[in-house]
């Protein structure tokens, strides 16, 4: 009598055989992948390339290749909360110091107050654990080591005194960081071509409170306003909150003896959308500058980029400054939406006299910012950059 077989079970016990030998051949072939690395010639470091575009400030993350890609992710994972200094061994690194005045991927030029030198990063610098994505920014002070082909790699990173940063695209937890161991911002907008965004204005306000930088606002193209009595209104607002409001015409002259005055002996940090006149207004105050200037879109009155990275220039009357890229959106990484309030001085000031000690000052009841909003003592406009800006933060 022949013996009865389970036909399910026979197929069964054969497809787990076949998956068992397929996942031997698998590891076979990953081990001799490893060995045939480990005994392969080195690498050849590749050449050093330099290019603008690779620090393009768009407010979303460019495609970058594999091992940066890797290398930002372990830098995210090892984030912290709080700001750590790049390095702690600035001051210990023997070398030449310098001042960075632009930056790319993995690399970054730097003055030395003798000559320009462009620089690698050290590796282990740009693996550091920081809530940064960029470990050398515009405006460090670092340590160089002279490589003896007339470049060089910079070896450490002095502590940051301030820092003007925003989120990365796609990992909000990180910040950009766009400038560094800046006095003060200046903020450009212009009254038309392209017509100011007091949105705008009011996000570098805030981001400014919170770096501990000085805000500026500086109105340009002037020469386009039609009503006088509409721009002196439209900014009185601030002036009241007692920012600097300067206003100027690169194009006409007016106003840059005042601005040269604000930027002599300070590093100041120039921050505004594309269009507004930014390097134009550089220009005319210090001229001779050779920067890129741009028009403005003759169909949609928007800036196009000219500016493509963020740029230290040295001014003659002492002091820097740095010409960023223009952006049309600025986040606040990290700012909870209870703690707007705070960086909008009129409406902290009436915050105590709501019927509510969470009042979000939006449709509230009793709210004394709304009755004020009602009744002009807050500025509508004001008012509305601070709505705007309550709803894109993070609850």
């Amino acid at each position: 009598m022949k013996p009865k077989y389970d036909l399910n079970a026979l197929q069964s016990q054969a497809r787990i055989e076949k998956n068992h030998a397929k996942a031997h051949e698998r590891q076979q072939l990953q081990t001799a992948r490893k060995q045939q690395k480990s005994s392969a010639r080195p690498q050849q470091r590749k050449a050093d390339r330099w290019s603008a575009a690779d620090d393009d400030m768009m407010t979303h993350e460019r495609i970058m290749p594999r091992d940066e890609r890797d290398r930002r992710r372990s830098v995210a994972q090892a984030a912290v909360v709080g700001q750590r200094p790049p390095s702690d061994t600035a001051v210990t690194v023997e070398g030449q110091q310098g001042l960075v005045i632009e930056v790319s991927t993995g690399m970054c030029r730097v003055d030395t107050g003798e000559r320009t030198i462009l620089c690698q990063i050290r590796n282990h610098l740009r693996t550091a654990d920081s809530i940064f994505t960029n470990v050398v920014a515009v405006g460090d002070l670092v340590v160089v080591r002279d490589d003896g082909a007339g470049g060089g790699t910079v070896e450490a990173v002095a502590p940051r005194r301030s820092v003007l940063a925003r989120p990365h695209g796609f990992r909000p937890h990180l910040r950009q960081v766009i400038v560094a161991n800046a006095d003060q911002v200046l903020i450009v907008a212009s009254w038309r071509e392209p017509a100011i965004w007091f949105e705008l204005v009011d996000r570098y306000l805030v981001t400014a409170a919170r770096d501990g930088l000085t805000a500026i606002i500086c109105v340009n193209k002037v020469d386009l306003v039609e009503d006088y009595a509409a721009c002196e209104a439209a900014l009185r607002p601030y002036q009241a909150l007692g920012v600097d409001v300067i206003l100027t015409s690169a194009q006409e002259g007016i106003g840059i003896d005042t601005l040269r005055a604000v930027l002599s002996n300070r590093v100041t940090v120039l921050a505004g959308l594309s269009g507004v006149g930014k390097s134009s207004l550089l220009a005319a105050a210090q001229p001779g500058l050779q920067l890129r200037t741009g028009d403005v879109s003759s169909r949609k009155h928007e800036g196009r980029h000219t500016t493509t990275q963020a740029t230290l220039v040295r001014l003659q009357g002492g002091g820097a400054v740095i010409d960023t890229p223009g952006i049309r959106e600025f986040g606040l990484s990290g700012l909870p939406r209870h703690e707007l309030a705070q960086f909008f001085p009129e409406v902290a000031a009436l915050a105590s006299q709501c019927h509510y000690n969470n009042c979000a000052h939006l449709k509230e009841q009793d709210c004394a910012v709304l009755e004020a909003v009602a009744q002009g003592t807050i500025a509508a406009s004001r008012y509305h950059s601070y709505e705007a800006i309550y709803h894109a933060l993070p609850a």
